[in-house]
């Protein structure tokens, strides 16, 4: 018998830790659901009164129908940044995709998340993004909505080598290398965030949507006084 006991002790062992990988599978599945939802379903819905799509729909829109998209770096900066928020998926999307069957890699910025301003580990992201663009010669297509660095965290984002000054000068080093980028400004292009667009080798701006500038409108006012808005700052026609 003891044969017999040992079996059915190895069974219910066996049981309990199915049960705890199912358990964990389905928590898994939940954070993933909740982390594509990017700054929540409020923020969702302000992204769509103002006639925008999600970062993860406008990358469904992009790439071919039916096609596999391999996101990277889904879990990025989970549970970080605590006292700000948090930064679900460091705040951009970013994965491999097809276009007209062709591998691209897509980096969307996700406006929902403190209006897709750059997070220090959302700088990592882009930049582990186009480091394999490179490896692989990927084209790389941005879809760019972004309010720049954020602020409250800007000493973590500009200083190092490997920081937010990097994502320019892989611009460059792709561009030379052949591989092409092409960048979409679907919302605002602040800052910071206004440089990578430019540094591609082509860039194509939403009428009456997109607007790239170093600062916005509001600040205008507040540094020199100007009243002015921001297409006519630095909205589509104003940039071609």
């Amino acid at each position: 018998m003891p044969a017999i006991e040992s079996k059915l002790k190895i069974d219910e062992a066996f049981r309990i830790r199915q049960e705890h990988w199912t358990a964990e599978i389905a928590r898994l599945g939940a954070e993933e659901t909740q982390l594509r939802e990017g700054g929540g379903a409020k923020a969702q819905a302000r992204q769509r009164e103002q006639g925008k799509m999600s970062a993860r729909e406008r990358i469904a829109a992009l790439c071919d129908p039916d096609a596999p998209f391999l996101e990277l770096g889904l879990w990025a900066a989970h549970g970080m940044y605590a006292e700000w928020g948090g930064a679900p998926a460091a705040g951009v999307v970013t994965g491999v995709g097809s276009i007209h069957g062709r591998d691209v890699m897509v980096v969307a910025d996700d406006a929902t998340v403190k209006a897709g301003a750059k997070f220090p580990l959302g700088i990592k992201k882009v930049l582990r993004a186009q480091e394999i663009a490179l490896e692989n010669r990927l084209p790389v297509v941005y879809l760019v909505d972004s309010a720049g660095v954020f602020l409250p965290m800007q000493d973590e984002i500009f200083p190092d080598r490997e920081h937010y000054g990097r994502i320019f000068y892989n611009n460059a080093r792709l561009s030379a290398a052949g591989v092409f980028q092409m960048a979409a400004i679907v919302g605002s292009c602040v800052a910071g965030g206004a440089y990578l667009p430019i540094m591609s080798d082509e860039t194509h701006i939403v009428s009456g949507t997109g607007s790239i500038f170093l600062a916005g409108s509001h600040l205008v006012a507040a540094a020199i006084g100007e009243r002015i808005d921001n297409e006519a700052l630095g909205g589509a026609v104003v940039q071609s």
